[in-house]
């Protein structure tokens, strides 16, 4: 099945790219703010003119034409000069992650660039060894010094337009000058992933086909204020950036790379932002956990938060959104503010379908089962093959095979149905999607997201692990109680999914771990912790589940022979320390035996009590309850074995009649003795903490 709408195909060389989009707008309005980045902020002008300063440095580098140049700064204006500039010097850019020099330095080996533009504080993160030429862009703007060029005057047309014709002019002169470039040469190397980056080459073609399909859709004007919150080196800013600069807005810039989620809702109110694109999780945060609500709007509208109320365009991609996520964020917003869950690879430059709640011809009875990726963007084309997505991105060409299973509906709407490279393997040779297992544990009242994943136990073959999070806004786990067990979450999908499907344990988080292009990180889930047993029956002291405790656990039987030893050594000692404590001389049977016993007793439990207070805590942390309740709760049952048999000893000596020294024993003995009671009273009836639930670990 194949959906889509008519692609403009691009065969012939053009003098439109994005790059010529940009310096038309700062011809034609040099005053106009382009970036908004407090201290660093930039009006289309002064943005074109620094770009032309850094063209010509690389034009002085000798640049060869076409060549890729790799940029990496935690300033993000600096960053989208240096990218203009590589355009304006005939290069093609790729955009390098600094926040992680990790993964900044597997790009930059994927991309093999010919220049780096980096900062000093960067340069020894990223540099690989490999002796590849860097530009500092720090140090080129202190030799650049103040500007010499004549400020913008907006009645003249572009500013410095003696600067920009001379790179002109020296650009033309080349052999392949770009004046009419091949829409297949490329602009940009965008990347995917971060453990082994996949470098995406993206023409010219693309580059501009992908913001026109975009303006066709989000209809952008001068005056929007854009803000992409992903990181410079995801392809939603890396390709994105052309949204704002190539319709004449402002795009708003962090201060620091990359944004924070608490910066991002400041940034919003502050900046009067109109056009947010983010991903599920952020959305998430600015519109329903940190929303203030206003007054109550038209029926079925809950209000729009006061901080969001300029956003008319809420632009969430990076990962599967529900629709009853969509319609929850389409409620934070005003009246006639849009929500569009956008899907596209970098082999679209970020485009390829986008959906909307007004796309739907009728209510969905399970929305929160359903995520809706909806219909093509202008010139993209959308089929299903073997269960599989392809899209054909705007400027034509070849379907692109996204990895991803999906399923065209009768109502002409494509469905997101999970991904390949997340099928799970069973001992049986049977595949399994988790997607679907998914969906349906997310139909749950008490859950707001869940994966599914397979994890090797160390007796046998893999079991399928159910990691869940509460709803957003909702009570957190431990403190709240919607988070199922096992056992309720079985009784949830009976009827839905196989017995055989069906998770064997579910692991409770406050929320699941994020790539940095907002997508549900697998990899980065926690493992099961089995208990010390088990690791040992599996062969090894500490391994892929976790460790054995640091200290060995005493066998029962070891126990009870070192309690009884203690206890008859106690026994000894009695009349050493409490001379006359057990003599039961004129005491009648059978009450002298009795009480004999008791001594016994005490003197037991003595020994027990020295036993527990050195090999009892490691067996109390197998109940992975609160580490300060488990240590608390150790002492407290410690001292209710041990207190007896001094306690009851010096009672015996003590005359009744001595007050001051009954009251000491009572607080010495008895207030003490109800405490630890009390503590291990709360012990027992405490929830097990789980050891995967976010609040525990950052305790």
């Amino acid at each position: 099945m194949t959906q889509g709408s008519e692609s403009v195909r691009f065969g012939k060389r053009t003098t439109d790219t994005v790059l010529h989009r940009f310096e038309q707008w700062a011809r034609d309005t040099p005053g106009a703010r382009a970036l908004i980045a407090g201290p660093d902020s930039l009006t289309y002008g002064e943005l074109d003119a620094r770009a032309d300063r850094l063209a010509h440095r690389l034009l002085d580098s000798d640049l060869p034409a076409g060549a890729l140049v790799a940029v990496g700064t935690a300033r993000q204006s600096e960053l989208v000069v240096a990218l203009l500039a590589v355009l304006k010097a005939g290069g093609a850019y790729a955009v390098i992650d600094v926040a992680t020099p990790q993964t900044g330095r597997r790009q930059l080996t994927s991309a093999e660039p010919v220049v780096l533009l980096t900062d000093t504080a960067h340069r020894a993160a990223l540099d690989n060894g490999t002796g590849l030429r860097v530009i500092r862009l720090d140090e080129e703007a202190r030799i650049a010094g103040p500007r010499t060029e004549q400020p913008p005057d907006p009645s003249s047309g572009r500013p410095s337009d003696r600067l920009s014709d001379r790179l002109n002019a020296r650009i033309a002169e080349r052999p392949s000058g770009h004046t009419a470039l091949p829409p297949r040469r490329t602009a940009a190397l965008l990347f995917t992933g971060s453990a082994a980056p996949r470098a995406v080459p993206v023409g010219h073609g693309l580059l501009l086909a992908a913001y026109d399909s975009w303006a066709e859709v989000a209809r952008p004007t001068p005056q929007d204020r854009h803000l992409i919150t992903a990181g410079p080196d995801v392809t939603a800013f890396a390709a994105g950036w052309t949204r704002a600069l190539c319709s004449g807005g402002a795009l708003v810039l962090s201060p620091r790379s990359p944004w924070k989620p608490e910066d991002i809702r400041a940034a919003v109110e502050t900046d009067r932002v109109t056009v947010l694109h983010t991903d599920p999780a952020d959305a998430t945060r600015l519109l329903i956990e940190d929303a203030q609500p206003a007054a109550a709007g038209p029926p079925g509208h809950r209000g729009s938060d006061p901080a969001c109320r300029s956003l008319r365009l809420l632009a969430v991609s990076g990962d599967r959104l529900y629709l009853d996520e969509q319609a929850t964020l389409q409620m934070g917003l005003r009246p006639g503010a849009r929500v569009l869950n956008v899907y596209g690879p970098a082999d679209c430059a970020g485009v390829g379908t986008w959906f909307e709640l007004s796309q739907l011809p009728h209510p969905l009875d399970d929305p929160e089962e359903v995520s809706l990726l909806g219909t093509p963007f202008p010139g993209c084309r959308v089929e299903v093959r073997g269960g599989e997505i392809r899209l054909t991105p705007p400027d034509g060409g070849d379907a692109v095979p996204t990895g991803d299973l999906g399923v065209l509906r009768e109502d002409g709407l494509l469905e997101f149905g999970g991904r390949i490279r997340d099928r799970i393997a069973l001992p049986d040779g049977r595949q399994v999607d988790p997607y679907p297992i998914e969906s349906a544990i997310r139909a749950h009242a008490g859950i707001g997201a869940a994966i599914v994943k397979a994890v090797d136990g160390p007796r046998g073959p893999r079991r399928l692990v159910a990691y869940v999070t509460p709803p957003p806004g909702g009570p957190r786990w431990p403190g709240g109680v919607l988070l199922p067990d096992i056992e309720e979450l079985r009784d949830h999908l009976a009827g839905k999914v196989l017995r055989e499907e069906c998770p064997r344990n579910v692991i409770r988080l406050r929320a699941l771990p994020r790539t940095a292009a907002g997508r549900e990180d697998r990899d980065a889930l926690p493992l099961p912790i089995l208990p010390a047993a088990a690791v040992r029956r599996a062969g090894s002291k500490s391994g892929k589940y976790g460790s054995a405790p640091s200290q060995e656990e005493m066998p029962a039987s070891c126990a009870a022979g070192c309690g009884g030893v203690v206890g008859f050594v106690a026994l000894i000692i009695t009349n050493l320390l409490w001379p006359g404590s057990t003599d039961l001389t004129g005491v009648p049977q059978p009450w002298a035996f009795l009480f004999s016993v008791l001594y016994l007793f005490e003197c037991l439990a003595f020994g027990v009590g020295v036993v527990f207070l050195f090999g009892g805590r490691a067996r109390m942390r197998r109940q992975r309850r609160s580490p300060s309740l488990t240590v608390a709760a150790h002492l407290a049952v410690s001292y209710l074995l041990l207190a007896w048999w001094p306690q009851d000893n010096l009672y015996r000596l003590a005359a009744k009649q001595d007050w001051p020294q009954q009251a000491a024993l009572v607080y010495t003995f008895n207030v003490p003795l109800m405490i630890a009671g009390a503590i291990a009273a709360a012990y027992v009836v405490a929830r097990p903490a789980d050891p995967f639930d976010f609040h525990d670990l950052d305790d």
